[in-house]
Order: structure tokens, then C-alpha cells, then sequence
């Protein structure tokens, strides 16, 4: 009896150690877990309100105006999510900014659903759409920037030169007062403000760009609408397949001497509106059913204020020149974007000369009337 006794007591300790032994491994895992967890959410805040006061109220009515503002808001947010359910299974922590980002889309009557991810990207991810009836198209892209945490622009400032900032209006671009000292002020700290009003301005751009090259005929998706966080575009493709890259097309040789000049003229086209694009290449030219789409422009720059849109428009001519150069187009690419410099984007020198001239008068007529004041 004491022999079995001791036996129990023995398988009871035993017990107890495996027992003990994985108690502390499940709180060690626990632990790393929620480290984890805190982790993803200092990263990209996933435990900050989503919606917070842009400063601090000064007086009853104030915190009233706010806190209902606050919970309108959260209620929108927590309506879509009960109405929106779209087909596309986005990926962990990409619900969240996809949803936000694409909400006033929706509740504009642009979107009805989100039905795959055409393209990812380090920048942003663009998704394939279903449109509603009244935008006169089946299928439409969001393009929707990823939170800026994961932004990895390299070298933004030489294409910020020049650039005023940019914030959304009414779903347009529109100028921030460059008198506006404050919001100035937060650029520089990089402040969460103002990392957000250049993260918004980059877009902006893009979509600025969009709409002025289609408009003048450039062969760019048709720009349908613009977010804080994501710009509606014309889907290119089919319900299969989104049109690949030119870099991911092999052309048959007939077409590729058409397609060389088309990319070329779209050059000339930007240049004569003022814009290089920045990162013009293989990767950034759509190709479907024997025409071409170029896309991806947030680091578009201004020629006539950007002291680097020369060497920018030669390396983007030397990388088109590049791809085409497998179908045996073996051109010079500094002498060809001499050319469309010259041509396009050079100032004529009768207009600097008018210009001067003009400069020339006003100073004239400014002394003449200082000289009559003194007498």
C-alpha cells in the first residue's frame, strides 16, 4: 500500500513538472505572441484611434462638435463593414488600409467591389474593381498606396524639386497656400501631419498628371477619381488577366518599330506640358492587344523648375531604348533625348528674348516714373 502510495506521489510530481514545464512554455509563447502583436500595432498602428482631434477643443461646444464628428465617422466605418462585403480576400493587415482607402469610392457610387489584386507593389498595390452602372465601364483600377510605412521612395528630393504640395479637395488637386506656415513647418519636423500631406501630395501629382496627359491624347489609363490614399483609373485587361508589362511581352517584330515610336511621341507629349516622367522603363509601359498604357507617375517632375528634368528625361529615353533595343533598334539615346529636349522642352529664344524684353520695359517705365515723382 505505501509502495503504491509512493508510486502515486511520484507520478503526481511527475505530473506536475510536464505540467509546470508546459505552462511555461505556453506563457512563453503567449508572451512572444502578444510582443509580436505590439510589435505590428506600434508599426503600423493598428492600436491608435483611427480617427483623432486635430487639436485640442477650446470650449464645450468645441469637444461636442468633435466627439459627434468622431462617432459619425466611426459609425460610416462600421456600416461599411457590414454592407461592403467584397470578393477579394485581402491579406493580413491589408484589410484595414484597403477598406479606408477605398470607402469614398464606394459611398460615391464609383466602386461596388474589390474583386482581385491585379499588381503589388513597394509603393502600391492596384486592384481590380467592379464599377458601378453610372460610371459606364465594367471593370475599374485602384490603385491604393500602401500605409507610409512602407514607403521606400529613394532620392524623392531631386524629384520634390520645384513641386508645390498638393492636398485633395473635392476629390481634386488642389495648392497648399505656400503662405500656410504651419503646415510648412510640419513637412520639415515630419511630424505624422505632415509626413501625411507629402504622403497625399504624391498622389495628387500622379493623378494631376493623369488627367493633363489624357487629355492631351498621351496613351495613360483615363483617371476616374482620387483619394487621400488611392487613385481610380481605367482598368487595362480583361476579367482573365491584367495587361502585363512590355518588360513581361515579348512583341512580335512588326510591332515593335510602332510601339518604339508611340512610346516617343508619348515622351514629346509629356514634354510639351511641362512633365518628365521620372522612371520611364520597360516596367512601367502596359501592353494590350497591340497598344500601350503608361502608368506609375508619382515622381513625375516639372521641367521648367526642376534643375535635374534634363538628366532625368536622358535616363528615361536610355532605358525605353534600352528594351527596344532587342528588336534591333540600336539608336543613340543621348543624341535622341538631346533632340526631343531641344524640341520639345528647350525655351525658344525668341520668347526669351520677348520676355526680356518686356522685363526691359517695365524697368524703364518703373525709373521714368521714379525720375517724374522726384521733379
Amino acid at each position: 500500500m505505501k509502495e503504491q502510495e509512493e508510486r502515486d506521489n511520484d507520478g503526481w510530481d511527475q505530473f506536475q513538472q510536464e505540467d509546470d514545464s508546459s505552462s511555461q512554455a505556453s506563457d512563453r509563447r503567449w508572451e512572444e505572441e502578444q510582443a509580436e502583436l505590439e510589435y505590428y500595432e506600434r508599426k503600423f498602428r493598428l492600436a491608435e484611434p483611427a480617427f483623432r482631434a486635430a487639436r485640442e477643443p477650446k470650449n464645450e461646444r468645441q469637444r461636442f462638435e468633435m466627439h459627434r464628428a468622431e462617432v459619425q465617422q466611426l459609425a460610416e466605418v462600421a456600416d461599411l463593414e457590414s454592407v461592403w462585403d467584397i470578393t477579394y480576400t485581402p491579406a493580413r493587415f491589408e484589410g484595414g488600409f484597403l477598406r479606408s482607402s477605398l470607402r469614398p469610392f464606394y459611398q460615391q457610387d464609383q466602386i461596388v467591389d474589390v474583386m482581385a489584386q491585379v499588381k503589388g507593389g513597394k509603393e502600391a498595390n492596384v486592384y481590380r474593381c467592379k464599377a458601378h452602372s453610372s460610371v459606364g465601364v465594367e471593370w475599374i483600377a485602384a490603385k491604393v498606396y500602401r500605409p507610409r510605412q512602407f514607403r521606400n521612395l529613394r532620392n524623392d528630393a531631386m524629384y520634390r524639386e520645384g513641386r508645390h504640395l498638393l492636398t485633395a479637395e473635392d476629390g481634386r488637386p488642389q495648392a497648399i497656400n505656400p503662405r500656410d506656415d504651419r503646415t510648412a513647418r510640419a513637412v520639415n519636423k515630419k511630424s505624422v501631419f505632415g509626413v501625411q500631406v507629402r504622403h497625399t501630395s504624391w498622389l495628387m501629382y500622379e493623378f494631376s498628371a493623369l488627367q493633363t496627359l489624357h487629355e492631351a491624347g498621351a496613351p495613360v489609363p483615363k483617371p476616374y477619381g482620387v483619394g487621400d490614399n488611392a487613385i481610380l483609373m481605367a482598368y487595362i485587361g480583361d476579367e482573365q488577366m491584367a495587361a502585363p508589362t512590355l518588360h513581361e511581352t515579348r512583341l512580335e517584330e512588326e510591332e515593335a518599330g510602332p510601339l518604339f515610336d508611340r512610346t516617343l511621341e508619348s515622351i514629346a507629349v509629356m514634354l510639351e506640358n511641362g512633365l518628365a516622367h521620372g522612371d520611364l522603363s520597360a516596367y512601367n509601359i502596359l501592353y494590350w492587344e497591340g497598344e500601350i498604357r503608361l502608368i506609375d507617375f508619382p515622381q513625375v517632375i516639372d521641367i521648367h523648375t526642376n534643375r535635374s528634368a534634363q538628366a532625368v528625361l536622358k535616363r528615361d529615353v536610355e532605358r525605353v531604348c534600352q528594351y527596344f533595343r532587342r528588336y534591333g533598334m540600336r539608336l543613340d539615346h543621348r543624341l535622341l533625348a538631346d533632340e526631343l529636349w531641344e524640341r520639345y522642352a528647350a525655351p525658344d529664344p525668341d520668347d526669351l528674348a520677348a520676355d526680356l524684353s518686356r522685363v526691359l520695359d517695365v524697368e524703364a517705365e518703373d525709373k521714368t516714373e521714379e525720375e517724374e515723382e522726384q521733379e
